[in-house]
């Protein structure tokens, strides 16, 4: 591959890092017309030294985040269709076969077929041992129950693909500068200026840190706090293998060859050579196998988590290993140091599954590095705090080329894209992130907790259970400790999931809730149906401290709220509304109340838990410079007394008329909760008469316990989000992140009511056109499952009765306990969306019949 050493003066991009990210997105850039890309490496190229030289390049494409299959699918074709130094084609489409040695990883296994249908991957299918070893004859089919299969999986060496996507686009004038280390970034009001290298500087208006495991180092210049923890883990190359002697090869007249040598010495001779035979993992020992030729790589996450210091990594030394690699521990392959997995080290795991590698010798071995994020998906994005300034880190070579074609689209055309349609990168943005989890002690032991479960059987309701706990309390934290709340971690909030407290509630509810099989209900307490019963008939009072909350304070910003929001925004002082904020393409960027508390002065409520920091940082971003937006989430403790018996609660404890004339529906007011300052909005995500209350978080633990005094006589309990969850999804009340997002545009969400067309707001043009119904491919559906006896849990496939086409994918499912059926919304063609419609839902292998429904239901 052809590249310079000069540094340009100027371009328009700057790439940090060349690696198999750096490579895809000077790619996709450049197939979109940019001409001015300029991509930088301390390496050489395309071997430059970093994860994407040393990684064996294996391609699984199935996952439970759909972002990581959508990515891994669209990157599989991107490989496809790349042409390799030597003429071949550079993806090696072998298929990939993951095994189970336990009848909980069958289980695993199934959800694997169920995800696949869910996200699109082709022919997924389960496997026998037999037809295991059919495909794959040197594994011992008696130490497995089966497999799971995916014939379009497959293996990309991250050197050959570098090459060929620098190669095109440099045909489409890209420009690669190598042996460049970048010392800095300048900044100036705000805004990107240059980046400074030790060759010289480029003036340009856009930078990239596409450096992965070097990515926090070069944040940490700009006060950006990127949390990207580099981990090691293991990766070794047999001998050769008499049983795969019919697949030695010669790899040395590779024009690649002595490029890649001189980064990692001889074994570029293994690591070069594609398989022959289907990919392996073997995720119950935490490892996986291809064959180099006639060796067998064998790689392993069995093994203590190792969390270098980033302010540690060196750069690529010239004469010596590359910067990403550290010197192989031997004590980590033969001895059981996994805390998971304490009864079997990694070489004996192997051998088993594995006969022939028993006893011969690992020829190459190393520790290879690459990057994890705090909840294991990609950073990507613009960083809030630059304008100019684009992560793309913590992404492998399986996912790189989908991630950069998705963010290709979002700098180019301002909204992520991949195959022409919207993607939602929410769980990814680079501003999904709280201020603690920029610390490096949160970064490393998250990033540490995040490499131990990698290939752990994980429940999608998981939560951290020890390490990075206890970092953020409501002001009603103590309160919930008390009453045995069962806390878990969301944005670092320690929030209530149910009370232990409210055990004596299923006397009286028990009957109406539905036990729930073990998977289903791992993470489950009988103890949430209970609490939601009894906000229907009594009333409860939930802490939603950790909603975000803005403020926009300035003379434009009643102007600024109508440029955000699709509904009619000109409203009075006191009123509260209902609005949507989407993006340029049209997709619902959140779903949000706005209340006018002042002249100039407007509150903007949003939900999207662990994401809700992407909306403040998008109206932020949108805000001129007569306005001024505040977070003031941490500001005001917030909290929402809801049931039948809410007026008589309130009525004990304030003066103020409270009657529907007084106090109408979607209006607030500010007085006294006894001696606590509130501000009381007349809305409850619960469906219930309602209010939420917001007071400075120094009051808030006085109003809890004021509230809960006041109502004790009325049945007032506390309840936690499992409550809030089926309560909200009975309603039909969106959860942003979930079941509405940016993929989805209002009249596909069945929110066209929230859109004033007649006003201007961003996206209005995309928005009208799906008023009149253009592109309208998908319709919200509200399902309940024809059992009302079962629950199923979301990410899985929907089907018209009898068919093996899949529809569509459960976005949010949640058991209706006032309902008395599980309640599932998912986005169907239109014809199936409509009332009445029979469905089926593949779940845990077996088929659940449902039926489209009005909605709300209650």
């Amino acid at each position: 591959m052809d590249s310079t050493d000069s540094v340009p003066n100027q371009a328009g991009t700057v790439i940090v890092g060349a690696g198999i990210v750096g490579c895809n997105l000077a790619y996709q850039l450049t197939a979109l017309g940019r001409d001015d890309v300029v991509v930088v490496d301390q390496g050489p190229m395309p071997t430059t030294g970093g994860s994407s030289t040393h990684a064996p390049g294996i391609m699984f494409q199935t996952a439970e985040p759909k972002e990581l299959s959508q990515f891994a699918d669209y990157s599989r074709r991107v490989y496809s269709d790349l042409e390799g130094a030597d003429g071949q084609q550079a993806y090696n489409e072998v298929g990939g076969i993951e095994v189970a040695r336990t009848e909980e990883r069958m289980q695993f296994l199934q959800r694997r077929v169920e995800h696949a249908k869910a996200w699109g991957i082709d022919e997924p299918q389960l496997l026998s041992p037999e037809e295991v070893t059919a495909h794959l004859p040197l594994v011992n089919d008696d130490e497995i129950l089966g497999g799971y299969y995916s014939p379009t999986d497959g293996q990309v060496s991250g050197v050959v693909a570098c090459d060929a996507l620098a190669r095109e686009a440099m045909d489409r004038g890209a420009q690669f500068v190598p042996h460049t280390r970048t010392e800095d970034i300048d900044t100036a009001d705000g805004e990107v200026r240059a980046v400074v290298t030790e060759n010289g500087t480029i003036e340009c208006e856009e930078v990239v840190i596409a450096t992965n495991i070097w990515a926090r180092q070069l944040g940490e210049k700009l006060g950006v706090h990127l949390p990207v923890a580099p981990v090691e883990h293991q990766y070794t190359v047999t001998e050769s293998l008499e049983e795969l002697a019919d697949s030695a090869v010669d790899i040395t007249d590779h024009p690649l060859f002595e490029n890649y040598e001189n980064v990692s010495g001889e074994k570029a001779k293994r690591l070069l050579v594609g398989p022959d035979r289907p990919i392996l993992r073997d995720q119950d020992n935490a490892m996986y196998f291809r064959n180099h030729g006639d060796a067998y790589g064998i790689g392993s996450y069995n093994h203590e988590s190792i969390v270098p210091d980033p302010q540690e990594l060196g750069g690529n030394d010239p004469d010596g290993e590359q910067g990403s690699v550290h010197e192989f521990t031997d004590y980590h392959m033969n001895n059981a140091t996994h805390p998971d997995r304490p009864d079997k080290a990694p070489r004996q795991a192997s051998d088993e599954l594995l006969p022939a590698t028993e006893g011969k010798e690992l020829e190459f071995k190393y520790n290879g590095m690459f990057s994890e994020s705090p909840n294991g998906l990609p950073i990507l994005g613009p960083v809030e705090k630059y304008d100019g300034l684009w992560s793309a880190t913590a992404i492998w070579v399986t996912h790189a080329g989908g991630a950069a074609k998705a963010l290709a689209e979002w700098m180019e055309n301002g909204v992520p894209r991949l195959d022409g349609e919207p993607m939602d990168l929410a769980h990814c943005d680079v501003n999904r992130f709280d201020e603690h989890e920029g610390s490096w002690d949160f970064t490393r032991d998250i990033g540490g907790e995040e490499y131990r479960i990698v290939y752990n059987i994980m429940h999608p309701k998981w939560v951290w259970t020890e390490h990075q706990r206890d970092i953020r309390r409501t002001p009603m934290y103590h309160s919930h400790k008390e009453r045995d709340a069962e806390l878990w971690a969301e944005a670092g909030w320690e929030e209530p999931q149910w009370f232990d407290s409210n055990a004596d509630l299923l006397a009286e509810y028990g009957e109406q809730i539905p036990e729930r099989d073990e998977w289903t209900g791992k993470y489950w307490s009988p103890i949430e149906g209970a609490e939601a019963l009894n906000v229907r008939e009594n009333v409860g009072l939930h802490d939603m401290t950790s909603f975000n909350k803005m403020e926009v304070v300035g003379e434009d910003a009643g102007e600024f709220v109508q440029y955000l929001c699709t509904n009619d925004m000109d409203i009075d002082v006191g009123d509260v509304k209902y609005t949507l904020m989407c993006n340029e393409a049209g997709g619902v960027r959140a779903d949000i109340t706005v209340t006018r508390t002042d002249e100039d002065r407007y509150l903007l409520l949003t939900t999207g838990r662990e994401v809700g920091n992407n909306h403040v940082a998008w109206v932020r971003e949108q805000s001129p410079e007569s306005v001024v937006v505040n977070d003031v989430t941490s500001s005001y403790a917030a909290m929402v007394c809801t049931g039948p018996n809410a007026r008589k609660v309130l009525s004990k404890v304030t003066d103020v008329d409270l009657s529907d004339d007084a106090f109408p529906f979607f209006t607030s007011q500010e007085f006294f909760v006894k001696n606590v300052p509130v501000t009381a909005l007349r809305v409850s995500y619960a469906g219930e008469l309602g209010w939420e209350f917001y007071t400075p978080s120094e009051y808030g633990e006085r109003l809890w316990e004021i509230l809960l005094d006041a109502g004790e006589e009325y049945g007032i309990r506390p309840y936690g989000n499992g409550a809030l969850d089926a309560l909200r999804i009975e309603k039909g009340f969106r959860l942003w992140g979930h079941d509405l997002h940016t993929e989805h545009n209002p009249y596909e969400a069945g929110l066209g009511w929230a859109v004033d067309l007649d006003t201007d707001f961003i996206g209005k043009e995309a928005v009208a056109a799906a008023a009149e119904g253009e592109n309208i491919d998908h319709e919200v559906a509200c399902l309940t499952l024809d059992d009302e006896d079962e629950t199923i849990l979301p990410h899985r496939p929907v089907f018209a009765p009898g068919e093996d086409e899949t529809l569509g994918y459960v976005h949010s499912a949640e058991y209706g306990y006032a309902v008395g059926a599980c309640v599932a919304y998912t986005y169907l063609p239109p014809e199936y969306a409509e009332p009445g419609t029979d469905v089926e839902i593949l779940y845990e292998g077996d088929r659940y019949e449902a039926t489209v429904r009005e909605e709300p239901l209650l």
